[in-house]
């Protein structure tokens, strides 16, 4: 390393005060709200810009595109890109973005727009290694849970945010206020967060080609990119059913209800600074095994209750946190086993471990809505609660490994 790049990087334990991870928590939160948005809103869109109904999907899938895109393909930059240049360009890209699909008037620019909002949130796993690395190793676990508790609040109330906006106003003046946000925060983290310059030495397609060579030769990822994979898929099927569940005839909710429910997931963003101080302890295994177990758990007390009655709400509330809880404390704990592999491939592990999960998040909402078509919340229920007892017994090899 260079003593210019050695200059550029400053001290690990002075480089992250509480107000800075603050800030980069916030950040966190407001980009991943974006990818999540329209998702309520998708049926108003269409009617608006003349999309087919039976294209509706496309408002919600492109987004999702460009975000695993944007996961393997420029995260990791951070690799070799000074950081705070590359993560203010990615906030440029979604401001320009959001606002392109506030002023959509036809499927064709909304649907280019949606792809470019994904491409350009993906700042947001920029921001999460960057907070990893300018943490001491001590203190590591602790700043990941912290910043990721952000991420997760802003996932959770992006959809009743937008629906509450559009309630009062339209669902373009969402897009425009979240663009005004964008623009403020890139203000503030202009000015507050360092610089941090690569010393990486790879070209870009060199850098891109390392990742298959990563993936291949790092059992931690591959194992906790796995069990992430599993949970996430759970937690997407159960996010993408609860709403028609809610709405069906055993509970009869309203938008507005569905909304207040969607509130209750909130809670178990309280796992990551739990997960990430537990991990720094070295309390990662029976942390990963206490959130994989709460997503079964989750599953199973949802048929305590008959459907409908007042008594299953209550159980069906418990259970978006506990699942919420499960998968937050795994991601965590993934998070910080992975960063502790080489700070110089932070970028590109964190780019392999959320593009594998994320696909997981995919396929679960994909099966979600089929099951749900099929069985009803009995079948989606069965296969949620399958996919982290999986994951679970798979962990279970890896403690007798070792």
């Amino acid at each position: 390393m260079t003593p210019s790049h050695t200059a550029a990087i400053p001290a690990q334990p002075a480089g992250l005060s509480a107000g800075l991870t603050f800030v980069m928590a916030a950040a966190c939160g407001l980009i991943a709200a974006n990818l999540y948005y329209a998702q309520p809103l998708a049926g108003p869109i269409a009617e608006s810009i003349g999309l087919p109904v039976h294209a509706t999907g496309l408002i919600v899938t492109l987004t999702q595109i460009g975000y695993g895109l944007g996961l393997l393909f420029l995260v990791p930059l951070g690799d070799l890109v000074e950081n705070r240049r590359l993560i203010l360009t990615m906030i440029g890209v979604v401001t320009l973005a959001l606002i392109a699909a506030g002023l959509s008037t036809t499927p064709g620019p909304f649907l280019a727009a949606s792809l470019a909002i994904g491409l350009g949130a993906v700042a947001v796993q920029m921001i999460v290694p960057f907070a990893a690395g300018l943490a001491p190793d001590r203190a590591r676990g602790k700043v990941v849970g912290n910043v990721m508790s952000g991420l997760m609040v802003g996932i959770m109330l992006a959809r009743p945010v937008s629906s509450f906006i559009a309630q009062f106003a339209s669902w373009h003046a969402v897009f425009f206020l979240s663009a005004a946000v964008m623009v403020g925060l890139a203000t503030v983290l202009a000015t507050q967060l360092p610089r941090r310059a690569p010393s990486t030495r790879l070209g870009y397609f060199g850098l891109i080609g390392s990742m298959g060579r990563l993936l291949v030769s790092q059992p931690v990822l591959q194992r906790r990119a796995a069990y992430q994979a599993f949970q996430f898929s759970s937690f997407s099927l159960f996010w993408t059913v609860t709403p028609l569940y809610l709405a069906g005839p055993a509970f009869g909710l309203s938008q507005t209800g569905i909304a207040l429910f969607a509130l209750a997931g909130v809670a178990g963003a309280i796992a990551s600074p739990i997960a990430g101080r537990l991990a720094d302890r070295g309390l990662a295994k029976p942390a990963t095994a206490f959130g994989l177990l709460s997503g079964v758990a989750g599953y199973l007390i949802t048929h305590i209750a008959p459907d409908g009655s007042a008594i299953a709400l209550a159980l069906l509330t418990l259970a978006a946190i506990l699942i919420d809880f499960g998968v937050t404390m795994t991601l965590v704990t993934g998070q910080r086993a992975i960063y502790g592999l080489g700070a110089d491939l932070r970028s590109r592990l964190n780019g392999l471990f959320m593009a594998i999960f994320f696909t997981g998040g995919a396929i679960g909402s994909a099966v979600g809505a089929w099951a749900y078509a099929e069985g009803g919340w009995a079948l989606a229920s069965m296969i949620g609660g399958a996919l982290p007892l999986t994951a679970f017994i798979v962990f279970l090899t890896e403690r007798r490994s070792r």
